[in-house]
């Protein structure tokens, strides 16, 4: 993981043969270390923008080679204009800067900023953008290894430098939340089986997490008929994990995020296609969602009461695997009939949410899961599905999404999609047929969880990538753990307000 630290944005600390990336807005103005480098170089870096014919625009870099005063590279870094500068524009740059410093093995980057929050956000880009899962990679040349391990953030006057290392131990743990996650959804389900899942998350109790897991004998005792039928044709056994985390008062109410955590996704008797199976290693990220944000907010010490519930199973193939066509009873007591075993993580999430429900009474509870192949073909992989009973929370929500980049689009509910999961022999089907498939498995999850606040996000379009983006490389995105941290950081922590 790169290490970042903080200094003064002045040239005498960088060191000789140092490369240095300068992130700089658009104005005419630069700022004074431009200035110095410039002036120390003779001019190099005004010749190299000319040439290049750079102009600063948002994420855009120019790389200059030797330009001298002793340094070995410059990488200028555009902002975009000043007026419209904002902390998803810092962690474009810095995840552009910290990129193109790759080859070095430390780095110093410049940041143009007025507060040391700003600095502070250029440096959580680059470290999101840095992030790498290569645990498997053995026989990897050193040229293809990026070297940068260390990056200095070059932080302007002093009060600026201090106001950064101030803000940076936050959004350190939103960053060390999004990288266990990106990790967790990274891992092959020949590894990744759901126990040795749930030792994974007991051994972030270090974090202050109280930990809770439930085997298969105490989820049939509390009647997880749902999540069970899931599990019946693997030979891993499944597992309910509670996380807790009690920042806030002691009698106030938690804030609840359950995940779908199906570590692998055959479809079970209702088989997938073969093409692109290997995909379903990452039907588990709602619940690595969960777990990141958990340690996230943990990590920071949230001022806030917060419960993370995830459902860990295997969906699999075998003589006793559930069958299309049977009933079972879930938590809340209402029978499911199973027309298609491939809908199965809305069958894990029945009984989180009534349990969660029912045991913690929260202020609220968020679900997330890739749950449908149906929110792609709406959104693609732009947006997540937001499905809510709330107006109030799916409002935070949308706004949470804004503020980082982690978008989400308000999707409909109704009676009418209800009726569709009617069923001629139990209380509900678990599929409603192709039409509207995002918005009725949103339906049936509407069916447990109460009258209190809910939303469910379906984030099938947005857990993976397939192309490297500012601060996401390609691979496991960790979709969800900016997005909640900010929802509680803005509205329900101690001090904040759920109105403003």
């Amino acid at each position: 993981m790169l290490e970042i630290t903080f200094a003064e944005g002045r040239l005498e600390v960088v060191p000789e043969g140092a490369s240095v990336a300068l992130l700089v807005a658009e104005e005419a103005a630069r700022p004074a270390l431009f200035t110095t480098i410039d002036e120390a170089t003779g001019g190099a870096l005004t010749r190299g923008l000319q040439a290049a014919e750079f102009t600063f625009a948002r994420s855009k870099t120019c790389v200059l080679l030797g330009p001298g005063a002793g340094l070995s590279r410059v990488v200028l870094v555009g902002l975009g204009k000043r007026a419209d500068l904002d902390m998803r524009a810092l962690e474009a740059a810095g995840s552009a800067a910290a990129g193109a410093l790759g080859r070095a093995p430390a780095g110093f980057l410049a940041v143009d900023a007025l507060t040391g929050e700003q600095a502070a956000h250029a440096a959580l880009g680059a470290r999101l953008g840095a992030y790498r899962f290569d645990r498997y990679r053995t026989r990897e040349s050193a040229e293809d290894k990026p070297r940068l391990a260390t990056l200095t953030v070059l932080a302007g006057e002093p009060d600026i430098a201090r106001a950064a290392r101030a803000a940076w131990p936050a959004l350190e743990a939103v960053a060390h939340g999004v990288a266990l996650t990106r990790d967790l959804v990274s891992e092959p389900a020949n590894v990744l089986s759901p126990p040795v899942f749930a030792e994974r998350i007991a051994a972030l109790a270090y974090l202050g997490l109280e930990i809770e897991t439930l085997g298969p004998a105490e989820m049939q005792r509390l009647g997880f008929g749902a999540l069970l039928g899931v599990a019946m044709g693997s030979d891993k056994e499944p597992r309910t994990v509670i996380m807790r985390w009690n920042g806030g008062a002691a009698d106030a109410a938690p804030v609840a995020f359950i995940g779908k955590g199906v570590t692998f996704d055959s479809g079970g008797i209702s088989i997938k296609p073969a093409g692109g199976m290997e995909d379903m290693k990452w039907d588990m990220a709602g619940a690595g969602t969960v777990v990141g944000l958990m340690a996230a907010l943990a990590g920071r010490q949230a001022r806030v009461n917060a419960i993370g519930v995830v459902g860990l199973v295997e969906n699999m193939l075998s003589g006793g695997a559930q069958r299309p066509g049977d009933v079972v009873t879930s938590h809340s007591g209402q029978t499911i009939e199973v027309l298609n075993t491939d809908a199965e993580g809305r069958l894990v999430l029945a009984d989180m949410l009534s349990y969660t429900l029912e045991r913690y009474k929260p202020r609220f509870m968020v679900d997330l899961a890739t749950l449908t192949g149906a929110i792609i073909v709406g959104l693609g992989h732009e947006h997540a599905g937001l499905f809510s009973n709330d107006e109030a929370l799916a409002q935070q929500l949308l706004e949470a999404g804004l503020a980082t980049g982690e978008a989400l689009w308000r999707m409909p509910m109704g009676d009418g999609y209800d009726k569709l999961i009617r069923s001629d022999i139990a209380d509900m089907k678990n599929i409603g047929g192709r039409p509207g498939g995002s918005i009725t498995a949103a339906q049936f999850l509407k069916r447990f969880v109460g009258p209190g606040p809910w939303a469910h996000l379906d984030i099938a379009g947005m857990a993976w990538s397939s192309k490297d983006a500012p601060g996401v490389p390609k691979g496991a995105t960790a979709f969800g753990v900016r997005l909640l941290d900010r929802l509680v950081a803005a509205r329900y922590e101690d001090g904040a307000s759920e109105s403003g």
